[in-house]
């Protein structure tokens, strides 16, 4: 009996594993001719190869100017990477910033809003970006993000929203889509339409999609208009839940400062009233969220969580707009809980995206003040200590 116990406490020594997180930065600003890296992504192949990809913003920090996106890879789990690649745009020049109205800024390029798709085919990845919040191109790559097709043009993809949403700013994701169990390709969209050019609100979200494996792509319904006290809804991350539904995590200016949330069978159509989440707060921020594959049910979230306290000693948002705390949170239970929460980046951070490795290690791509790093970390870390309960302080 004595030699059964320690023979079975030996074996969760050696398969305990410890919390463990890593942290490496893959872009500068002011480094690889760009003035500032923003706009993360971050997807694993089949094969197990990261691809972190991001807007190289040439001469500043606008979301307008002569913008590029760059693609680094990595083969042993994010440990080690390429050197950055200019993916896109690779096609014909598309001149033209409604920002800006000297003869240098109209010979500007905005490569804007990347998203990457990982086809479980086992060769392809599906490539999305816009070109000056105007016009959206697909490409994609067979030999594992090595190199990418020449970009089609899928713009009119988007004309079927015009009914509802007469747009004139489009955007994808930012983030990465995904390929749910039917093999529809879903990816995450925004638009604006405002009355100058270029203006990024009023604003609605929605998806559009393929079921042909990227050939041809279609647009799905709003499910997040702007209306009544949905502010503004734009960037949208996206994950498939256990049963199959497709639930959309929406940025908005809504006053309440929660995520909006909404679910559909197909990612398209169908989609359930948004309804605000309590336990994830609206710094009006770009969010990260990826289903873990290990654990049917379980899904991640990342983005700026700082709070403060009331009056009455209640925390509250800490201040709208405000991006710092960089925290990740947990649900078990298909996003209707949030149980854990923990602080990845205390200073300066903004925007991330997440990804999950084969073997559980989770990916989180993310600003932090003028750099894009990337985190590696264990569920064990996330877990570890004391989690926070959904609404606490961390």
């Amino acid at each position: 009996m004595r030699y059964a116990f320690l023979t079975c406490l030996l074996s969760l020594q050696v398969f305990a594993a410890e919390p463990a997180i890593e942290k490496l930065d893959l872009f500068a600003g002011g480094e690889g001719g760009s003035a500032l890296y923003r706009i993360p992504g971050i997807v694993v192949t089949t094969k197990g190869t990261v691809l972190a990809y991001s807007e190289a913003r040439r001469k500043a920090g606008s979301d307008w100017g002569e913008i590029e996106v760059h693609l680094r890879r990595s083969t042993d789990g994010g440990k080690t990477w390429s050197a950055p690649q200019h993916i896109a745009h690779s096609g014909e020049r598309i001149e033209g910033n409604p920002h800006k109205h000297d003869e240098e800024g109209a010979k500007e390029q905005t490569v804007n809003n990347p998203v990457a798709i990982v086809d479980r085919d086992g060769k392809t990845i599906h490539f999305l970006y816009c070109i000056n919040y105007a016009r959206c191109f697909y490409m994609r790559s067979t030999d594992d993000g090595l190199t990418f097709s020449k970009p089609v043009e899928i713009t009119s993809a988007f004309e079927a929203f015009r009914p509802k949403c007469p747009w004139n700013v489009l955007a994808t994701g930012p983030g990465h889509g995904i390929q749910i169990k039917s093999g529809r390709l879903v990816v995450p969209v925004w638009l604006a339409y405002g009355k100058k050019p270029g203006d990024h609100a009023p604003s609605m979200a929605g998806t559009i999609y393929s079921a042909d494996g990227g050939t041809t792509w279609k647009a799905g319904e709003i499910p997040l208009p702007n209306e009544g006290e949905l502010k503004n809804p734009n960037e949208t991350s996206v994950a498939e839940l256990s049963d199959g539904r497709v639930m959309l995590n929406t940025r908005s200016v809504s006053k309440v400062s929660r995520r909006l949330v909404t679910t559909s069978a197909d990612g398209a159509t169908g989609w359930s009233k948004p309804v605000f989440d309590d336990a994830l707060w609206e710094p009006i921020c770009m969010g990260g969220l990826v289903a873990y594959p290990k654990k049917p049910g379980t899904l991640i979230f990342s983005n700026p969580h700082s709070l403060e306290v009331d009056a009455e000693g209640k925390p509250i948002p800490g201040g709208r707009g405000k991006r710092r705390n960089l925290s990740i949170k947990i649900s078990y239970d298909d996003g209707r809980t949030w149980p854990v929460n923990r602080t990845l980046e205390e200073g300066p951070s903004a925007y991330s995206d997440l990804a999950v490795l084969p073997d559980g290690t989770i990916l989180c791509f993310y600003e932090r003040d003028k750099r894009l790093t990337v985190a590696r970390f264990n569920l064990e870390w996330l877990t570890a200590s004391h989690p926070a309960q959904p609404g606490s302080a961390p």
